[in-house]
C-alpha cells in the first residue's frame, strides 16, 4: 500500500508540472527522477557553503570587429556525491526550492569581482559588459535591487559593465511590475538584455515598454540555420535594430551559422565554434594573449562528455 501510494504521488506531481487538467501514468523513471531531484537539493545548499560551485565564463564577439565585447557567467557544478550535474538539473530545483535566490546573490557578487579583478589587470579594454542571469524567483524579490547594488559596491565594479539577462518568459509574467523593475536597473546604469528572445509571447507593443538594450537570439533558432531558422533569425534581427536594440546569438557552433548570421546582420555571437565556457584562470590567460581580438579560427572543441551550456 506504501510503495502503490508513493508512486501515485510521484504520478500526480508529474502531472502537475506539465499545467492543469492533465493525468500521468506512474512508471519507474518518475522515482528515479523524484529521487535524484532529492538529492540534487540536499547536495546543492551544502554545495554554496562548501564552495564547490564554480562560475565559468563564455566569450561573446562583436562580428564587425571580431573584438571581445562582454563575457557571460554561468555557473557549474562538481558534487562530490553526484558527480557534474548540468545547469539544465540544477537550476530548475535551485528555482523550484526557492534556493535560486541564495544561489544567483553568490552568482552576482562573484562574477561582480572576478569583472573588477580583469578591470585592475587592464583585460576589460574592449570587453563593454559581464552578463548575468536573472531568474524568475529573483526577479519578484524585493531586495533584489539591493543585492546588486551591494555586489557593486563591495566588488567597485561600475554598474555600466554589469549586463543582465531576463528570460522573454519571465518579462512577461507581470508586464507592469517588470517595466519598474528595468527601469530601476536602466536609471542605475546596469546593461539588460532578453534572454531566449522567440520562445515565449512578448509583442512590439510590450517591446517599446521595457528599456531594453540588447536581444538574444534562442539557440534553437541558431541550431536550424541555415535552414528552418533562417525567418525567424532574420526577422528577430531586422526588429531588433528598427527598435534601437543590439543582437546577440548564441549556440554558434559552425562555420555555416556564423556565416549567416554575418549576413543578416547579427552583431554579436558566442558558442562552441570561438569558445566553450572557461574558468576565470583560463579565460584571464586568453584574454592576455589575444588582448580582446578573437579571430573566428578553429572551432573550440567541447569537452568530452559535456553537456550543452545552458
Amino acid at each position: 500500500a506504501r510503495t502503490l501510494t508513493r508512486s501515485a504521488d510521484s504520478a500526480m506531481y508529474h502531472a502537475k508540472a506539465g499545467g492543469k487538467n492533465r493525468f500521468a501514468l506512474f512508471d519507474p523513471e518518475m522515482e528515479r527522477r523524484a529521487q535524484k531531484r532529492m538529492k540534487i537539493e540536499a547536495n546543492l545548499r551544502r554545495a554554496l557553503a562548501e564552495g564547490e560551485l564554480r562560475l565559468h565564463y563564455q566569450p561573446q564577439i562583436e562580428l564587425a570587429s571580431g573584438r571581445v565585447v562582454g563575457v557571460e557567467a554561468l555557473a557549474r557544478w562538481h558534487c562530490p556525491e553526484l558527480g557534474h550535474v548540468g545547469p539544465s538539473e540544477f537550476i530548475p530545483v535551485a528555482e523550484e526550492s526557492g534556493f535560486i535566490v541564495a544561489l544567483g546573490r553568490w552568482v552576482l557578487q562573484t562574477a561582480c569581482r572576478q569583472a573588477a579583478a580583469w578591470r585592475g589587470l587592464g583585460l576589460l579594454d574592449t570587453i563593454e559588459h559581464v552578463a548575468v542571469n536573472l531568474s524568475a524567483r529573483q526577479a519578484r524579490e524585493a531586495s533584489l535591487m539591493d543585492d546588486i547594488s551591494a555586489a557593486l559596491r563591495e566588488s567597485k565594479l561600475p554598474a555600466g559593465l554589469l549586463e543582465l539577462e531576463i528570460t522573454e518568459g519571465v518579462l512577461m509574467e507581470n508586464v507592469n511590475a517588470n517595466v519598474d523593475l528595468m527601469q530601476r536597473f536602466q536609471n542605475a546604469g546596469i546593461h539588460l538584455s532578453i534572454d531566449d528572445f522567440g520562445t515565449g509571447y512578448s509583442s512590439m507593443a510590450y517591446l517599446k515598454r521595457f528599456p531594453i538594450d540588447q536581444l538574444k537570439i534562442d539557440r534553437s533558432f541558431v541550431r536550424d540555420v541555415p535552414g528552418d531558422g533562417e525567418p525567424i533569425a532574420t526577422a528577430i534581427i531586422a526588429m531588433a535594430h528598427s527598435l534601437g536594440m543590439t543582437v546577440v546569438a548564441e549556440g554558434v557552433e559552425t562555420r555555416a551559422q556564423l556565416d549567416f548570421l554575418r549576413g543578416a546582420g547579427c552583431d554579436i555571437v558566442q558558442g562552441f565554434y570561438f569558445a566553450r565556457p572557461m574558468a576565470a584562470g583560463e579565460l584571464t590567460a586568453l584574454l592576455r594573449e589575444r588582448r580582446g581580438q578573437w579571430p573566428p579560427a578553429a572551432p573550440a572543441p567541447a569537452p568530452a562528455g559535456a553537456v550543452r551550456p545552458a
